[in-house]
């Protein structure tokens, strides 16, 4: 049975790579006119954490990844005025837990894929048509195929969605922020292992070091309407984080002399998709089209787990299909009664969340530094942590030694 995946990010891989497995043949296609390294620092644990474990990724993960010491928050004059210890972090999740940039784990996935899996780069889905026996997909660079089954596996903003359930205002439900992220080399200080924010009423700044010299920032800032976080160009984005945070005190300035020397900026809305059935039909498919990651629910960047949602989406939907033998209707089915109630309650949790990067009041930006000031308290941290973080799902047992695609075609 042949699958095409679109997104060559971390579900649509991760899909690939179970597919393959289980004796499909995938093919990802990709919009990006290469494979994409960098981005924004994630933290990876729970449910994304154990399929890479059973991808055998951990070893890659420790190699790559990051044991964050400390969390520091400082104010306009660098002064620090909350600070927690990152252990309650491993102390949690029982030692499953890294901090890495995006980039490394998609790399890290893509090694075990590559040579075993179709990928196509700088092309994207331009027209679907389905019937009884398969989708017909024309591209946009004009080529055209037949597959089996089409997954949309390309993010918020994803193509596969727009082209079989509608519009993307239908499903999403923006936050009130805006984000944005780069990375350079030889930005000084250096606070090795800490993770350091700059908070003020509506916006934050954070760094963080990384190997080779290089830093990482991230933004984030409030946006009632959504129109600052909208901005398209490059130079009208780096005009709004001028706006947001030039003058503001600690670091802003020399961060945003760095930025304007950048020529790669992650931007974008802080969003969910939240995809609710319609007269009884499914949430994530239609006919021989699914979704995985964050094209079907999408729980926000500011969440924290979106990459390990992805990954285990990816999972499951592999696994019914292998379960199925390759037989979509249930297959699409139950991966959608397994999980779709479980990105929901996360959805619920990341909105939540998302207000503590940047509170929108004084009042709250207070209460915020002392609620991180008392996790010092090593079992406040672990109860407020451990809830937070705490995974409550099991996975079901699948073979994906027995190829699917000769039992379907048996």
């Amino acid at each position: 049975m042949k699958v095409l995946i679109s997104g060559a990010g971390i579900a649509g891989p991760t899909l690939g790579y179970w597919l393959e497995q289980a004796g499909f043949e995938p093919t990802i296609v990709e919009r990006a006119p290469e494979f994409r390294t960098g981005g924004y620092m994630i933290d990876f644990w729970g449910i994304g954490y154990e399929v890479a474990e059973r991808m055998g990724l951990r070893d890659e993960l420790t190699r790559r990844g990051y044991m964050v010491r400390e969390v520091h928050v400082v104010n306009a004059r660098g002064r620090k005025v909350a600070s927690f210890g990152a252990e309650v972090f491993n102390r949690t999740t029982g030692g499953r837990y890294v901090s890495l940039p995006r980039g490394d784990l998609a790399e890290a996935i893509h090694g075990l894929i590559r040579g075993k899996v179709e990928m196509w780069f700088d092309d994207s889905i331009d027209r679907l048509e389905q019937d009884e026996k398969g989708v017909h997909v024309r591209f946009a660079s004009g080529r055209n195929r037949r597959f089996d089954l089409v997954v949309g596996a390309d993010g918020l903003h994803s193509r596969v969605r727009e082209l079989v359930f509608g519009p993307e205002s239908r499903f999403e439900r923006f936050l009130g922020f805006g984000v944005a992220a780069f990375e350079v080399h030889g930005y000084r200080p250096r606070d090795e292992l800490v993770y350091v924010m700059f908070t003020q009423v509506g916006r934050q700044i954070a760094r963080f070091p990384m190997r080779g010299d290089r830093t990482m920032f991230l933004f984030v800032f409030a946006d009632e309407d959504g129109a600052r976080a909208s901005a398209k160009t490059l130079g009208e984005q780096k005009a709004v984080l001028h706006g947001e945070f030039g003058g503001k005190g600690w670091e802003c300035e020399e961060i945003l002399a760095q930025l304007d020397r950048c020529d790669e900026l992650y931007f974008d809305r802080v969003s969910q998709i939240r995809m609710e059935p319609v007269a009884g039909e499914a949430r994530w498919s239609r006919g021989r089209v699914g979704l995985v990651g964050d094209a079907a629910g999408c729980v926000s960047l500011l969440a924290g787990e979106g990459a390990g949602i992805g990954m285990a989406s990816a999972y499951l939907l592999a696994g019914e299909l292998a379960q199925a033998g390759g037989d979509h209707h249930p297959a699409f089915a139950e991966y959608e009664r397994r999980f779709a109630e479980f990105v929901l309650r996360k959805q619920v949790g990341a909105r939540r969340l998302a207000g503590q990067f940047a509170p929108r009041t004084a009042l709250g930006l207070h209460v915020r530094n002392i609620v991180m000031n008392l996790f010092k308290i090593p079992w406040v941290a672990d109860i407020t942590v451990g809830h937070e973080m705490k995974d409550d799902f099991e996975f079901p047992g699948y073979d994906f030694g027995e190829s699917a695609a000769v039992r379907a075609k048996t």
